[in-house]
């Protein structure tokens, strides 16, 4: 059985902050399903900053989009047609093939969710690599413990946001930097007392050496520029810094560390990390979401678009600042 479907493909290479102009739309049709795969109908798919570094040509921890090529990123979906006894019509899966409304996928490609959760949604976003990497930033890679003071920048995303609030659940005090006064608001919903307008203020090292006068046990970086500068300034000595995201300098704009010699001066543990590394512990991960979210400890905000064709305009929104949230497109 034929089935039409859309799809976003890399048009060109972004030349600094990517452009509606660097995304086509394209029309495709799927043939008849091979023997042993999966047809998949997209139900949520997720855009996500680190996606701007795959589309320079280089190889990475991920290897680059190609030119006239469907994009990929996390998606959830449901089986519509299967030739694979692992997989049943009606089954939700998850797969790194969003960008596109219905794929075909031998099944290796697609994985079931082995923990449920209320709306299949939070598999991309609270429940998923954006909670899970918060949760593992913190208790893996910072080791956050209670009394301590962290900072976390970009407090109003997706990952930030998450990484606040699992912060105040282990007893930490947090400095959260978030850019504008609704964005403000929205982290001081969450429980944050002591929160940043990096858009209101000239001098972020200054502000957060108030808020913290005896120094940052730990930094959780989303952003790396002027914020990680001012981590490096104010961080106690011994302090730990999970490096998640630089999202200032992913089209090239941003401004290295100017004092990244206080890392050997103060004997600083800043360490880069990926969730995929840590994939084994994602059960358990969720299963404590769960629970904090019924009894209301955790929250989740989104910023969701409807569409395929809106796809692109939904990223750009992350090198914006026009999103709160985890940003995700319906199907």
């Amino acid at each position: 059985m034929n089935t039409a479907s859309r799809e976003i493909r890399l048009a060109s290479r972004p030349e600094g902050t990517p452009t509606l102009d660097n995304f086509k739309l394209a029309e495709v049709e799927l043939n008849t399903l091979a023997d042993g795969h999966v047809r998949v109908r997209n139900q949520w798919m997720s855009v996500d900053p680190y996606m701007r570094g795959r589309m320079r040509d280089y190889e990475s921890y991920l290897p680059p989009f190609q030119i006239g090529k469907a994009l990929e990123g996390a998606a959830v979906g449901q089986v519509i047609e299967s030739n694979n006894a692992e997989f049943h019509v009606g089954d939700t899966v998850l797969s790194m093939l969003g960008w596109r409304e219905v794929f075909d996928a031998a099944p290796q490609a697609l994985r079931k969710p082995s923990v449920p959760v209320a709306s299949p949604e939070m598999y991309l976003g609270i429940c998923g690599n954006t909670g899970h990497t918060a949760y593992i930033g913190l208790t893996e890679v910072i080791r956050l413990k209670q009394g301590e003071t962290i900072f976390v920048s970009a407090a109003a995303g997706a990952v930030g946001s998450v990484v606040c609030q699992i912060a105040l659940l282990l007893g930490a005090t947090v400095i959260a930097s978030a850019g504008g006064a609704d964005k403000v608001e929205y982290v001081r919903s969450l429980g944050v007392e002591r929160i940043i307008d990096y858009k209101s203020t000239n001098d972020l090292t200054q502000i957060v050496r108030k808020l913290a006068p005896q120094g940052i046990d730990a930094y959780f970086d989303n952003v790396g520029g002027e914020h990680l500068d001012a981590a490096l300034a104010s961080a106690r000595n011994f302090a730990r810094f999970a490096l998640c995201g630089m999202i200032s300098g992913y089209s090239g704009a941003g401004t290295q560390p100017q004092n990244l010699l206080m890392a050997i001066e103060k004997r600083l543990l800043l360490q880069g990390f990926l969730v995929s590394d840590h994939l084994a512990g994602r059960a358990a991960f969720i299963e404590q979401m769960n629970q904090w979210i019924e009894s209301g400890e955790v929250i989740a905000k989104n910023t969701l678009e409807f569409g395929i064709e809106q796809a692109p305009a939904a990223f750009l929104q992350l090198f914006s600042g026009a999103n709160v949230g985890k940003v995700l497109v319906g199907l």
